[in-house]
């Protein structure tokens, strides 16, 4: 039975709504990191790691709870997940020591993991290819509203009242989220597609069966570049700016509101809808759209961290239009993944995917960005004569440092334009073969 469009632009606004609570909770660190450092007496790398415990577990657990969600209902998944991750994000506002937020943050990865396989399995199977990018790309504007309104509502929480009270105050909003999950009409798997899907599967492990696509392979690799620079620039932007440009935690998370949260919406809708557009013309189109997008912003972030202390006006403009144009990658990327995978391995698919990216790219952003905030930082003590490297003496150098490291953004923006230009080479082939898979298997069940 087809859903109706009422039903489905609800279960959008839903999936919507979830994912920018998502993203709002998993950002606070980067949000309230600096009095949390300060507090605990920690350096950049411990700072780093708090963001590595969330991304660990929700690399390692999505890959079940994505196989899950192709084999039973997705939406009590996501009600239990969006639950648990608001309960224990709360419980981070109580916490002691740099270890038990460590723990907490753990947990959460474990709650947040049901999301994005559940909501993009439903997503995939209440819209056609044709609309496949715009609804993603609705969908995912939940972390640029998410990583915006966490900025902030977190800077301003933390200024007034301390960084606990924002941990406390991200919470709440969960309930209501896992209430009205449960509303959502579960479509029929395969219910958008061209072709009607019979009753066969593809022989052998699903999880080879996804790998054995060359596209998928290009894909897990740039999502694994691409998130290490997503989740860099999350984690220090804003003690970037307090350190480097000398602004407070309240003006400094409002510009990171501007630049990485707000500038993200643009970017996630153009991208969708050229992405789309293009795939009309070319089979590659939304791969070739990313890899250019991405190819822009290199230049744009290396003249925004070129730009001298003070002069924020300047970086907002040329960070914003670089984060802007990063955003692109969802719009297009995860589309892409849908157009290659059948949609009975849709959840498993996403899941590998998120796997490789936060295992290898989301989990080393924070944690490598902060090693090479930390080695740039001694070595502007050093270069200055001090002897004393403890935390207390290195402080007047963590303005360099961190600024040093940030050049390893654009750096890596090089190797993920390869990338994904060697994935536009393949994805022609893959979508054919699917595609002729997906008919004979409805012969097959005739």
């Amino acid at each position: 039975m087809k859903t109706s469009k009422t039903a489905v632009w609800y279960a959008l606004a839903v999936l919507f709504a979830i994912n920018t609570l998502n993203f709002f909770d998993r950002q606070i660190l980067g949000a309230v990191g600096e009095p949390i450092r300060k507090e605990f007496g920690l350096d950049d790398a411990s700072l780093g790691l708090l963001g590595t415990a969330f991304t660990l577990l929700y690399a390692f657990v999505g890959v079940p709870l994505g196989a899950l969600a192709d084999r039973v209902g997705r939406r009590g998944m996501l009600s239990a997940g969006v639950f648990v991750w608001s309960l224990l994000t709360a419980a981070a506002g109580m916490a002691q020591s740099f270890w038990q937020i460590f723990i907490l943050r753990l947990g959460v990865g474990v709650g947040e993991a049901s999301c994005a396989p559940a909501a993009s399995s439903l997503i995939g199977d209440l819209f056609p290819a044709c609309w496949r990018a715009r609804a993603l790309s609705i969908f995912m504007l939940g972390l640029p509203v998410g990583v915006a309104l966490s900025f902030a509502v977190s800077g301003t929480v933390a200024k007034q009242y301390g960084w606990r009270a924002a941990f406390l105050v991200a919470g709440v909003p969960g309930i209501l989220c896992a209430i009205t999950v449960l509303f959502i009409r579960e479509p029929k798997r395969g219910a958008a597609e061209t072709h009607e899907i019979g009753s066969q599967v593809r022989a052998g492990s699903g999880y080879l069966n996804i790998l054995r696509s060359p596209t998928m392979r290009w894909i897990i690799i740039s999502g694994a570049v691409h998130n290490f620079n997503m989740y860099a620039i999350a984690t220090f932007i804003t003690p970037f700016l307090m350190r480097y440009h000398g602004l407070d935690i309240q003006q400094a998370n409002i510009v990171s509101m501007i630049v990485y949260g707000l500038m993200g919406a643009p970017g996630l809708l153009i991208g969708g809808v050229i992405g789309d557009r293009a795939t009309r013309k070319r089979t590659n189109g939304r791969l070739l759209v990313g890899a250019f997008a991405v190819l822009l912003s290199i230049p744009t972030i290396y003249l925004a961290l070129s730009v001298p202390k003070g002069f924020t006006f300047v970086f907002i403009i040329l960070m914003g239009a670089a984060c802007a144009l990063m955003y692109f990658y969802y719009s297009t990327v995860y589309s892409t993944i849908h157009d290659v995978t059948e949609p009975g391995l849709r959840g498993t698919a996403m899941a590998v995917y998120f796997f490789a990216m936060y295992v290898l790219g989301a989990s080393f952003g924070p944690f490598g960005t902060g090693l090479l905030s930390d080695f740039f930082t001694k070595r502007a003590a050093q270069a200055a004569g001090v002897i004393d490297m403890s935390q207390t003496a290195l402080e007047p150098f963590r303005a360099a440092g961190l600024h040093s490291a940030m050049y390893i953004v654009p750096i890596l923006g090089v190797v993920l334009t390869l990338v994904l230009f060697a994935g536009s080479r393949t994805v022609t082939d893959d979508i054919e073969r699917l595609q002729a898979w997906m008919r004979e298997s409805t012969k097959e069940d005739l």
